[in-house]
């Protein structure tokens, strides 16, 4: 079971890992304002601070609910994304979109 719940956090991190790499280019893709880096750089500690929390609730119980977990998560990943989309011209939402898409396919 402790196996499990390791490879379970490992599995869940690796798409943050490749989001970081995606989200230190993306700020310069996307030319943003001194205003707007600092509200994304907010919603990504959020985001952050977020899959933490849920993931730690949900280790907590015994069984872990997977399913319930992934759920949870993807809507608070959606939920920052859409977030972080307010945030930005409709230029720069379609290179974030872009970028969307390129991150979904990697997943």
């Amino acid at each position: 079971m402790r196996k499990t719940l390791i490879a379970l956090l490992f599995a869940a991190s690796l798409p943050a890992v490749a989001l970081a790499a995606a989200d230190e280019s993306l700020p310069k893709q996307l030319n943003l304002s001194s205003e707007q880096r600092q509200d994304v750089n907010k919603l990504l500690r959020e985001r952050q601070a977020g899959r933490k929390e849920i993931t730690q609730r949900y280790l907590a119980k015994r069984p872990v609910d997977r399913k319930a977990m992934s759920d949870e998560l993807t809507a608070a990943k959606t939920k920052n994304d859409q977030a972080i989309r307010a945030l930005l011209t409709p230029e720069q939402q379609k290179i974030y979109d872009d970028a969307l898409k390129t991150r979904q396919q990697t997943e």
